[in-house]
C-alpha cells in the first residue's frame, strides 16, 4: 500500500489528483525548517530541528531538496499517537538517515577519511568535452545538467550537483546547455568506439522532456552507439514525472526508434530501501517497461544504518522485482567523499553481505556489490589484489587505460586504493591513521 500522506497534517487537505500531478510535487518540495514544520506540524521535537540545523552549518555536503514522494516514504508506519513517537521513528528511519542527515547521525571523531576528496573519483579531471567523463574503453558518462528534484545526502557528484552549502561551493557547468549537448555528441561522433552511453547529471528527471528526447535522438542517430541508459532517481523520488502522459508518449517514440535499429535503451534509478518502492514507483517503472524501454535497473548504495546486511538487501531487491518490474543491478560502496564516514561500509562486510545474499534471486537479478575505486572504476567487491584489514586499505588493479593515463608508461602497472572507515578498525588501525593523519 502507498503510506498515507494525509497522516501529516499539512497535507491532510491534499487531494490524489494534486499528489499525482508533478508539478504540485515539485511545487511543494520541502527545503528547510519551515518547510517540513508546514508538514508535520508540532509532531516532530524541537530537538530534531536543531540537530538538522546543526548538521546543514557544519557538515552537509548537499542541501535539503525532498518531494512529498520522498517524504512520505519516512516512518510510514509511524502514526504519532504519543509524544516524542514521530521523532524517534524519524531518527531511525532508514529513508531519513540518507535523505535528511543530521548532525548526531555524523561520526563525532572521522566525519571525513583523510584520504577523501570533492570529486573523489576525479571524473571532471576524465572530462573529454565538458560534462562527458571517459573513463572506461568502450562507455562514457554524459553529465547533462547538475541539479536533481531530490538531494541525496551522500551523493558522489557533491562537488558539482545542487546549490552551495556552507561548507561547499559547487562548481558550475560553464556552457550553455545546448552548446554542452553538442560538444558532447559530437565528440562521440567522432568515437566509434564508445558504443554505451550514460545520460546522466544530475537527474533526468529535471531536464524538460523535449530537450532530452533531442538529446536521446541524436544519439540513435550514431552508428557506433548501442546502449543508452538513462539516470534517473526521479523514478523513486517523483515517479509522478516518469508517470506522466507526455514524457510516457516521448519514452514510446524513443523505444521504438532503438527497437528498430537494435539499440537497447534502459533507465536506471536508485532506491535504497524497500519501503521506497510503493504502488506509486510500480506504476511509473511499469509503465515505462510497457511504452517499450529494454529494462529498468536499479542502482543502489550499500550504506551503514539504511541497508548494510543481507536481510535489508534481499527485502528492497524483491520489493524491486516482484512489484516494480526493476531489475536489482549494482549496489556500490559508498564513496569517499567528505563526511560520509558513518555511511561507509568497510569492504569486508561488503563482500560477507555479497556472499549472503547469493542463492534467493535469479542470478540475473542478483546485484552485484561494486567499489568504485578511484580512477580504476567498478571492481566486484571479491576482485581486491589486496588487503590490509588492519589500516583499512585495498588495493585494486585494471586491464585499461583512461585518456587521463594515456600518455603515463607506468599506468598499467599502477595498483589503485580505496580506505575503510576508520572507526571500522581494529585499535591499531585506528591508532596508526590518528598519529599519521592527526599528529
Amino acid at each position: 500500500m502507498e503510506p498515507d500522506f494525509r497522516r501529516f497534517p499539512g497535507w491532510r487537505e491534499v487531494t490524489e489528483a494534486e499528489w499525482a500531478d508533478p508539478q504540485w510535487q515539485r511545487a511543494h518540495c520541502v527545503k528547510d525548517a519551515r518547510g517540513l514544520r508546514a508538514v508535520v506540524g508540532d509532531l516532530l521535537d524541537e530537538e530534531f530541528y536543531e540537530d538538522w540545523e546543526q548538521d546543514r552549518l557544519h557538515r552537509a555536503t548537499m542541501s535539503v531538496l525532498l518531494p512529498p514522494q520522498m517524504i512520505n516514504t519516512m516512518a510510514p508506519e509511524a502514526s504519532a499517537a504519543r509524544p516524542g513517537e514521530l521523532t524517534k521513528a524519524f531518527y531511525d528511519d532508514p529513508v531519513r538517515r540518507y535523505m535528511l542527515p543530521v548532525f548526531s547521525d555524523r561520526h563525532p571523531h572521522w566525519p571525513s577519511h583523510p584520504m577523501a576528496s570533492r570529486d573523489s573519483l576525479h571524473e571532471q579531471e576524465m572530462w573529454v568535452v565538458e560534462g562527458l567523463t571517459h573513463r572506461y574503453p568502450t562507455k562514457v558518462l554524459a553529465e547533462l545538467l547538475s541539479t536533481c528534484p531530490q538531494y541525496c545526502g551522500h551523493c558522489t557528484r557533491m562537488d558539482l550537483v545542487g546549490t552551495s552549502t556552507p561548507q561547499v561551493a559547487k562548481n558550475k557547468l560553464r556552457l550553455k546547455p545546448a552548446d554542452r549537448a553538442e560538444q558532447i555528441l559530437a565528440h562521440l561522433r567522432a568515437s566509434p568506439g564508445i558504443r554505451d552511453v550514460v545520460v546522466s547529471g544530475g537527474d533526468l528527471a529535471n531536464m524538460p522532456w523535449p530537450r532530452l528526447e533531442r538529446f536521446v535522438d541524436a544519439l540513435l542517430g550514431i552508428d557506433s552507439v548501442r546502449d543508452i541508459r538513462l539516470a534517473s532517481k526521479g523514478l523513486i523520488g517523483l515517479p509522478q514525472h516518469w508517470n506522466s502522459d507526455a514524457v510516457l508518449r516521448g519514452v514510446e517514440r524513443i523505444a521504438r526508434k532503438a527497437r528498430s535499429r537494435g539499440v537497447r535503451v534502459a533507465l536506471h534509478t536508485h532506491a535504497n530501501a524497500a519501503q521506497q518502492v510503493t504502488p506509486g514507483v510500480a506504476r511509473a517503472a511499469w509503465a515505462l517497461l510497457n511504452a517499450g524501454l529494454h529494462d529498468v535497473r536499479n542502482q543502489g548504495v550499500l550504506m551503514r544504518g539504511v541497508n548494510d546486511s543481507a536481510h535489508d538487501l534481499l527485502d528492497l531487491c524483491f520489493a524491486l522485482s516482484d512489484h516494480a518490474g526493476i531489475t536489482p543491478y549494482y549496489f556500490y560502496m559508498c564513496d569517499m567523499i567528505p563526511n560520509a564516514e558513518h555511511w561507509r561500509v568497510p569492504l569486508h562486510s561488503a563482500q560477507l553481505i555479497q556472499r549472503q545474499i547469493m542463492g534467493y534471486l535469479p542470478g540475473f537479478a542478483t546485484p552485484r556489490i561494486v567499489c568504485d575505486v578511484p580512477m580504476a572504476g567498478k571492481r566486484w567487491v571479491d576482485q581486491a589484489d589486496a588487503y590490509d584489514r588492519e589500516l583499512g586499505v585495498s588495493h585494486w588493479s585494471k586491464s585499461y587505460l583512461t585518456p587521463l593515463e594515456a600518455a603515463d608508461p607506468d599506468a598499467h602497472s599502477g595498483s589503485y586504493h580505496y580506505y575503510d572507515p576508520i572507526d571500522t578498525l581494529p585499535l591499531s588501525g585506528q591508532r596508526w591513521w590518528r598519529e599519521t593523519r592527526q599528529g
